[in-house]
């Protein structure tokens, strides 16, 4: 679609909005599907979000790599699952509704919501890993599932299983987690482009703005530490709870 000076702003200050809060926690589509969704239909708005979101996830892992932040022993041997099922919940994405994933997650993200205020040392302090073999990689073959799906919040269970089930920190989990995301993302893309779900024009300015948020959240993750970004989490997972709730 051809897309007008406002269209333009609109989609690179959500973007720049969607960035920093995925980032830093996870629900940043909350705020571009309803955007894309005006613009391109939902359909078509679920493929185009990917493009955004690859890009995000390059600029993230720049910042957090600059600070010496990714856990790269921990996170490489989560990749294959991950892949996996990102590649058969896109697949599924192109063939059915993601409405029923949308209300079950919204009670997810509120059991996330209420573990970050009960537990706050869970989220902060880094510790052993809690999960282990063969349960380690289901979880994340179905969070990648979750992630090629529908994407929105997906950040929340990849930090749910990268802090209370790997042992990482909350600045050490966003960055795994923005490595795992860049990992699956383009394997779920190029599925959703092959179903026609793509509007590579829009979703190449959304992820201008993308871009940008999600680098600034690094630097300040980075600089600020786990127990800042604890409270992003809280108000990011009520936020997106109460969204998919109520649309």
């Amino acid at each position: 679609m051809s897309l007008s000076i406002l269209d333009a702003v609109i989609l690179i200050f959500g973007g720049l909005a969607a960035g920093f809060i995925n980032t830093l926690a996870g629900g940043g589509s909350a705020i571009t599907i309803p955007i894309l969704n005006e613009m391109v239909g939902i359909a078509t708005a679920n493929g185009t979000n990917r493009i955004a979101i690859l890009a995000a996830q390059f600029a993230a892992i720049t910042g957090f790599q600059r600070g010496k932040a990714i856990p790269w022993a921990r996170v490489l041997p989560l990749l294959p699952p991950a892949i996996i099922g990102a590649a058969l919940g896109a697949w599924a994405a192109t063939q059915t509704s993601p409405d029923v994933l949308r209300q079950v997650f919204g009670v997810v993200l509120l059991f996330v919501a209420l573990s970050v205020i009960a537990k706050p040392s869970r989220w902060v302090e880094e510790r052993d890993a809690a999960l282990h073999e063969p349960w380690r990689s289901l979880v994340f073959l179905a969070v990648g599932f979750y992630g090629g799906f529908v994407q929105a919040g997906v950040g929340f269970l990849l930090l749910a299983g990268l802090v209370l089930g790997g042992g990482l920190t909350l600045v050490n989990g966003n960055a795994a987690k923005v490595v795992l995301i860049a990992a699956y993302t383009p394997v779920a893309l190029l599925l959703f482009a092959n179903a026609a779900q793509v509007d590579w024009g829009v979703g190449a300015v959304l992820a201008v703005g993308q871009m940008v948020g999600a680098w600034i959240a690094a630097k300040l993750a980075i600089a600020k530490g786990a127990a800042w970004i604890r409270w992003v989490l809280v108000a990011a997972a009520i936020v997106a709870a109460f969204r998919l709730f109520t649309t």
